[in-house]
């Protein structure tokens, strides 16, 4: 898809996400809110997946740094709420850029196998310190300006936040940082050889996916107003990393899909039964054996060879 209509398809689906309230009880904008939040923080993943070929396997830490970050400044030290969305980001880009500056040095498989251990012992931090980041309870009741306290504003807030941060990954993709990266993603050796420096493209393209990811981290405590120590563990970032898979990982709107795809299953298979993990389980499998580029690659696919195929009719 050409970057002209990406655009306008990300933008048609804003505008229809923007008039959702005004016809749908309030369940269900709770819900569509729950999935730009989650559909950015799964696109902020694949900004390293599936454009860097970096294999960032815990990318849920900066999602609860981002959120914990915003939390601690209004309630524990007691910050404008402003202050606080503006600090969760930024506390997600400082640990991407330690994190990423000790592992970038990594290839692939073991690049991902050392974050997951520097990720849990964050998450083992946030879980033990009772006095600071209120351990297994997390936070909770956390206040919000009078501007987003309401449904309504917290929805539209997520809503031009989220779209705002999609367009600006996308952009960044679609420049010559976004090309020189997907080249080291399809060959290190060459880039290199045209003076490419690989590890500071890959640093900073985790720097600019941890940040994204904190900002997802903050759209969720607008949404929900709290958060809890299960935001960092390794059981969501495997489940972001689904939705990426699931959606298409080589394509910019392919993880939204994904996330709208498993947050809607998530919510109303565990209505149902408590076994949601192994519907998940059953997910992936069938993902990696029948649409391993995901539901918008092999639209994609299969729109290019009926394309194709019209060409060569209309040529005959």
């Amino acid at each position: 898809m050409g970057a002209r209509k990406s655009i306008v398809a990300l933008l048609i689906i804003l505008a229809i996400l923007a008039i959702a309230p005004f016809g749908l009880p309030r369940f269900y904008t709770y819900l569509i809110a729950l999935i730009v939040t989650t559909g950015l923080l799964a696109t902020s993943l694949n900004f390293v997946l599936g454009f860097g070929g970096i294999y960032q396997f815990h990318h849920a830490v900066f999602y609860g740094a981002g959120a914990y970050g915003a939390a601690i400044m209004i309630v524990k030290l007691g910050y404008p709420a402003w202050l606080g969305f503006i600090t969760g980001p930024v506390v997600a880009a400082v640990l991407s850029f330690v994190i990423g500056l000790i592992c970038v040095r990594l290839s692939k498989l073991y690049f991902g196998m050392l974050q997951i251990s520097l990720g849990s012992l964050v998450w083992a931090i946030v879980y033990r310190w009772y006095g600071f980041t209120g351990g297994d309870d997390g936070i909770h009741g956390i206040p919000m300006p009078e501007l987003i306290g309401s449904p309504f504003g917290s929805y539209y807030f997520t809503l031009i936040v989220g779209g705002l941060s999609l367009l600006v990954m996308y952009r960044i993709l679609n420049s010559p940082f976004g090309s020189a990266l997907q080249g080291i993603r399809d060959n290190v050796v060459r880039s290199q050889a045209v003076g490419v420096s690989v590890r500071r493209h890959q640093l900073a393209a985790i720097v600019i996916a941890g940040f994204f990811g904190g900002v997802a981290g903050v759209l969720f405590v607008v949404v929900d107003n709290s958060v809890f120590p299960d935001m960092m563990f390794w059981t969501l970032s495997l489940e972001i990393t689904i939705m990426a898979l699931l959606g298409g990982w080589l394509t910019f709107l392919g993880p939204l899909l994904g996330a709208a795809v498993v947050v809607s299953l998530r919510t109303f298979v565990s209505g149902v039964t408590d076994y949601w993990t192994l519907v998940m389980g059953i997910l992936l499998v069938l993902v990696i054996l029948f649409l391993p580029e995901g539901l918008l690659g092999y639209v994609f696919e299969v729109w290019k060879r009926r394309t194709s195929e019209s060409s060569e009719v209309q040529q005959r």
